[in-house]
């Protein structure tokens, strides 16, 4: 009994991630994993797993990764059936890495977790949406999803070519930029204490070896929430929730539209062009 409180097993979540995996694998294809496993249910603690198991199958890829002091041999889900064996290994969220395997330090994927204050969800749907017309300004194309916890991630696909340090580099000045834009309201401030109550422009999931939840995976959180891809309109829509979808109303919404996120890899821009705009656009800005 995994979600003790819903009465969702461990079948349940197996049965979960074989019906949803034809529109999840091509967001993990290719791509490090950090497993987020709980073997007892969610009341009972989970533990987070880097290194892939000598017991997985030979359809679950190894990466070796880089370490301080060593390496780290991450799983690869390329298939149906490596998101099956996870799952039923007790796998309940799948954390993915913002670069590819044979690109391991030269991210696709530019990552804000924008992470509310108590009860100011409504302040991060209106924060995407800034932060999705200064990604427009700087050339970059914007795509949002629900955390399943308690915010949003917003993501620009960007052309390989990057390193990570210059990602994260360039997704700190543009959360200075937005942040400058109405400090009442935004922060960059790493210190909880300290935010006074406003939205954290978190770019931290944009350095080395960092991971984001992955779409469509499951949340250790009552109700059994899901990371929802979602549509710019949604966003608008004051009946958005971080947790509005769940395991057991997921594939009503999947049955009645397409994936958000289909086809994201088109929309990759290179990180240079954006830089200069940028630098164009503060410039401005300081004058």
């Amino acid at each position: 009994m995994l979600f003790p409180g819903e009465g969702i097993t461990k079948r349940d979540v197996v049965d979960y991630y074989r019906r949803v995996a034809p529109v999840m694998v091509p967001h993990l294809r290719n791509r490090p994993l950090m497993l987020e496993r709980y073997r007892d249910g969610i009341d009972q603690g989970g533990f987070y797993q880097k290194e892939a198991g000598g017991h997985f199958p030979a359809y679950i890829r190894r990466v070796e990764v880089p370490k301080e002091g060593g390496v780290v041999h991450h799983p690869v889900v390329d298939s149906e059936d490596g998101l099956v064996y996870l799952a039923n290994q007790g796998c309940l969220t799948f954390h993915c890495w913002a670069a590819q395997a044979d690109r391991i330090r030269q991210p696709d994927r530019l990552i804000f977790d924008l992470d509310p204050p108590e009860g100011g969800f409504a302040t991060v749907r209106a924060t995407a949406l800034r932060l999705r017309a200064l990604f427009e300004r700087v050339g970059l194309t914007a795509f949002v999803q629900t955390t399943g916890s308690r915010g949003l991630h917003v993501v620009a696909p960007l052309v390989p070519g990057s390193d990570t340090d210059e990602v994260l580099a360039f997704a700190g000045a543009l959360a200075r930029v937005l942040a400058a834009s109405d400090p009442a309201r935004l922060t960059t401030e790493f210190r909880k204490a300290k935010r006074g109550g406003r939205v954290y422009l978190d770019v931290a999931r944009n350095g080395y070896a960092q991971t984001v939840v992955a779409p469509y995976s499951i949340r250790a959180r009552p109700g059994a929430p899901v990371a929802t891809p979602l549509d710019w309109d949604e966003v608008r829509s004051t009946r958005l929730a971080p947790d509005r979808w769940t395991i057991t109303n997921i594939f009503r919404r999947l049955g009645a539209k397409a994936d958000p996120w289909r086809g994201m890899a088109g929309q990759a821009r290179p990180l240079t062009g954006a830089w200069g705009r940028l630098e164009s656009l503060t410039s401005s800005r300081a004058s």
